[in-house]
């Protein structure tokens, strides 16, 4: 597996002189994780079920993806689940100290109807699929689905390792795979200080995301990042011993590409905003890194789940 040279002179040396060795770099050390955890899954004999779990922005559904995708090259085809349908209805998700509802937690979660889809998949070969409204904060009518007879089903969600999921699934959790994704690594300058750390990587990531995807600004976006996290101290961290694999999601030449739309939002965020001291420290942090245009960015990267397609 090729090595991660996460220091910033490296990173900005090569976007100057070949950009285009620095993203195939980043993309065929990806690549070779996702083919790396195909093979594992189809070397266990019986296995059924892959449950990747994740913190926010690391990657989850790109990733879900390109494990089918790899999957089928070898023959298996694949259904994907996301623990998103299962959310409870708004009025139903446990609430904060502060009144806010916490969607953040497992309990947001209908976990009875979560279960029994599952199982009724896993042993049955079908089930019934629930969609969520984020809109209107329900869960709409369930839709039929089938996994087909030798397929394997990919379940992605913050809260897919979790053990509260396996106890429902009583002998079946003995087919399943547990995959853990995340930004695993930081970006170093100079004098081995830290440029970016892991969360601030994904923090840019979701920054750019919410808003090509879910309409929220920056200040937004940051604002609600201290939450966001404190769930996953809360609810992930103490499941990630349980993950089977760990995938690193990490692409080295993210910043030299976020920077161009990054910048603009951060540094209109107003001085007098609780998001501002935490927008100025994202913004001198990618300033330090080489630009590098969109249009570089392959179509089927990962960074493509933050940029949107070209």
């Amino acid at each position: 597996m090729a090595a991660i040279h996460n220091d910033l002179m490296y990173i900005n040396d090569l976007a100057r002189t070949s950009p285009e060795t620095l993203i195939e770099k980043s993309e065929a050390r990806f690549r070779g994780l996702i083919d790396a955890a195909a093979q594992r899954v189809l070397r266990v004999h019986g296995h059924k079920m892959i449950l990747l779990a994740g913190p926010s922005a690391s990657g989850k559904t790109t990733t879900a993806g390109k494990i089918s995708e790899a999957l089928r090259r070898e023959g298996v085809e694949s259904v994907r689940i996301s623990l998103d349908d299962f959310y409870r209805d708004k009025d139903d998700v446990p609430l904060l100290p502060d009144g806010s509802r916490d969607l953040e937690s497992i309990h947001a979660l209908e976990l009875p109807l979560l279960t029994k889809t599952l199982r009724d998949l896993m042993e049955r070969g079908e089930g019934e699929l629930p969609r969520y409204d984020f809109g209107a904060g329900r869960r709409l009518q369930g839709e039929p689905l089938r996994l087909p007879a030798e397929g394997m089903l990919i379940v992605e969600g913050l809260h897919a390792i979790n053990p509260l999921i396996m106890e429902g699934l009583g002998a079946q959790t003995e087919r399943v795979t547990r995959i853990y994704i995340s930004v695993s690594s930081r970006i170093y300058g100079e004098k081995q200080d830290i440029v970016l750390n892991k969360r601030n990587l994904r923090l840019v990531r979701r920054t750019l995301r919410d808003l090509q995807f879910r309409g929220s600004g920056a200040a937004e976006t940051l604002g609600m990042w201290s939450a966001v996290t404190a769930g996953e101290e809360a609810f992930l961290s103490p499941c990630k011993p349980y993950a089977d694999l760990l995938i690193n999601s990490v692409h080295v030449y993210e910043p030299c590409v976020f920077r161009h739309r990054a910048l603009p939002l951060l540094e209109e965020i107003p001085s007098g905003s609780p998001a501002a001291a935490e927008a100025r420290k994202l913004a001198k942090a990618l300033r330090q890194f080489e630009p590098l245009a969109e249009t570089l960015v392959p179509a089927d990267s990962l960074l493509r789940e933050f940029l949107g397609n070209r």
